[in-house]
């Protein structure tokens, strides 16, 4: 991955998937000024783009999760992936371009912001990375935000999806019992005690539940990539192969980021619980994991 930090000092290690506040800041006006998205947004909660219009990262265009990055809602999912199409159409109205670094970023901690990165991976652009902390990071280190709203740019990436590996159904199906399947829902939505949006609760069987909240500190920036390691380490990360799900394919894409910084690569399995759960021929375990 080319970096854009390389003549900075290494807060996020040039090889980093994270971009601390540090670094970004030292980059923005440099000569490889990253295109910067924000990408606020939250499960049933008030629109990201009132947010980022009452403040944002000086520079950044707004993407919206629901309409941009994702297809609408239906047998595939609450979140299917996009059409490749009309994603570029979106990515290049606010800039991004090929060899153009990017910085994607969200309130933090970077739950939207990842399934931005891994859309943007997946579509083949090498040089994303995601701002550790997201917006409450910046802030609390004294970094001004705008209300102004840029003008729509002229990017010219064009997307070439498939660049990172993702699962079908039936696919899921069979990596959880060949591989390690991780469930990055809250422990309770695995178990099915409560499932608050979903057709039916429980997990995929054979999942092993890994909620990302255990992926970071209380200060919403990732734990340290030996800290991470071990996590997954202890999951059975490394003695078998690995993909992720959770309740649409967002939450995901942060498992996904997490288990990057610790060494490891996943597969996605995009259409997760919503999809999986809708289909009634397809059972459902409740309850703690064996062991």
């Amino acid at each position: 991955m080319d970096s854009f930090s390389q003549d900075l000092p290494p807060d996020s290690g040039p090889d980093s998937p994270l971009i601390s506040v540090g670094d970004l800041a030292r980059a923005l006006g440099s000569a490889r000024t990253p295109v910067l998205l924000d990408v606020r947004w939250q499960l049933g909660g008030p629109p990201g783009a009132e947010e980022y219009a009452a403040g944002h990262l000086p520079g950044a265009h707004f993407l919206d999760l629901d309409r941009e990055l994702a297809a609408p809602p239906g047998a595939a999912g609450r979140h299917p992936l996009p059409d490749p199409e009309a994603l570029g159409r979106a990515l290049r109205r606010a800039g991004v371009g090929t060899g153009v670094p990017v910085v994607v970023y969200d309130a933090g901690p970077a739950t939207s912001a990842a399934r931005a990165w891994w859309l943007l991976r997946w579509a083949g652009h090498r040089d994303v990375r995601v701002l550790d902390g997201g917006l409450a990071a910046w802030r609390a280190a004294g970094q001004s935000l705008s209300t102004a709203l840029p003008a729509p740019a002229e990017g010219d990436f064009k997307p070439v999806p498939g660049q990172l590996p993702t699962l079908d159904a039936d696919q899921a199906a069979g990596f959880a019992r060949t591989g390690l399947l991780l469930d990055a829902r809250a422990g309770e939505r695995y178990r099915g005690e409560v499932e608050p949006i979903d057709p039916r609760a429980g997990h995929i069987p054979g999942a092993v539940s890994a909620p990302t909240a255990a992926n970071v500190g209380s200060d919403g920036r990732f734990l340290a990539p030996a800290a991470l390691a071990e996590r997954f380490r202890a999951l059975g990360a490394g003695e078998r192969e690995v993909a992720v799900y959770c309740g649409s394919g967002v939450t995901a894409a942060h498992q996904i980021l997490a288990l990057e910084i610790a060494g490891h690569r996943a597969a996605l399995y995009p259409g997760s619980w919503s999809e999986w759960s809708g289909d009634p021929a397809r059972p459902a375990a409740t309850g703690p994991q064996p062991g």
